[in-house]
């Protein structure tokens, strides 16, 4: 009886993660691969909450389909990154870096800083994001140039939006004087003069949150506290005063 030699099983190693990247707009997307190991031959995509994106793909997948796997869910990549990286920067402070969430009129914008020699120091709101461009790319010169940009953008916002509402306001005969600071504790105040001071945060949330806050100070000329008539007078301005409270109270986190 001739007994055969059996050779052992080679088992294949298992391939070793591997960094990718793809293009979405200005925005590159950058993946590991994995390989996946429990026989499924669909490529899995896995958005984390710190930020990683996974793309888990069978040994036998060619780099062309996993490229294309991605490309196919790159929208909703996308979108995930953003959510998370608002979520993150909830609990830690901002750094001023390229990459983070800011937020102008209730749209949320990616930060892009620039390092440029030539040109004098600048912010610009583009399709998506904020470029800002400056000589030396440190978080406190960038913070600086931010908050320069924010003030300005407020001041025109806000003497637009008290022109726009004033006139549901009949209680008011004359202009008001109005004065923008940063606070963090107030949206707005309205002293017993009538000078109106707006919060130059309240320029990152919705038009129509301005305008509550705005309508709010402008009915303590009449009413001075928070009483019934306060309210009743509040909802004839704006019979929706408390949806638009609500989504800015929802904002304050994201905003400051």
């Amino acid at each position: 009886m001739n007994l055969a030699i059996v050779q052992p099983a080679i088992k294949k190693a298992p391939r070793k993660p591997s960094e990718h990247s793809l293009v979405y707009g200005d925005e590159i997307i950058r993946f590991t691969r994995e390989e996946r190991t429990s026989g499924v031959q669909r490529v899995l995509i896995q958005v984390h909450p710190d930020c990683s994106v996974i793309v888990q793909a069978p040994s036998s997948a060619c780099q062309e389909d996993v490229i294309a796997a991605v490309k196919k869910r790159v929208r909703w990549i996308y979108s995930q990154l953003r959510a998370f990286r608002a979520q993150l920067e909830h609990s830690t402070p901002r750094k001023f870096v390229s990459g983070e969430s800011h937020y102008y009129l209730g749209k949320q914008y990616v930060l892009k800083v620039l390092e440029i020699n030539d040109l004098p120091p600048y912010v610009k709101l583009l399709r998506g994001k904020i470029e800002v461009g400056l000589s030396q790319k440190n978080g406190d010169n960038v913070k600086a140039l931010l908050d320069a940009w924010y003030k300005e953008r407020a001041k025109d916002v806000f003497h637009r939006r008290l022109d726009a509402v004033i006139e549901q306001a009949l209680w008011v005969k004359n202009s008001l004087p109005l004065r923008i600071q940063v606070m963090q504790k107030q949206w707005g105040s309205c002293s017993p003069s009538g000078r109106l001071t707006l919060n130059t945060h309240l320029v990152k949330a919705p038009r129509e949150c301005i305008d509550y806050v705005i309508l709010h100070e402008l009915c303590h000329i009449a009413e001075h506290n928070h009483s019934k008539k306060f309210y009743r007078l509040m909802t004839q301005v704006m019979p929706n005063w408390e949806k638009v409270k609500a989504k800015l109270d929802g904002m304050v986190e994201r905003i400051f």
